[in-house]
């Protein structure tokens, strides 16, 4: 992954959203558009692999629709 691993790729992803330069819901691309320099193959795994029901994983985000995702405590 980029510089600084999932800790810094969840970072980036919370402050676009929280900036508005992020709109939830949310999919790989847009995150892909608003959070660039990471490896392609991080913004397709990174999302289903931190969403709530996982079980392995620390949960970041609630899948909402296939592909789709928000923070999961931006209700």
């Amino acid at each position: 992954m980029g510089g600084g691993g999932v800790r810094q790729f969840a970072s980036e992803i919370l402050s676009a959203v929280r900036s508005g330069k992020l709109v939830e819901p949310f999919s790989a691309a847009d995150v892909r558009s608003a959070c660039p320099g990471w490896a392609e193959r991080t913004y397709g795994v990174f999302l289903p692999k931190h969403a709530q029901g996982n079980g392995r994983t620390t949960e970041l985000f609630v899948r909402v629709a296939p592909g789709r995702y928000r923070l999961i405590d931006s209700d």
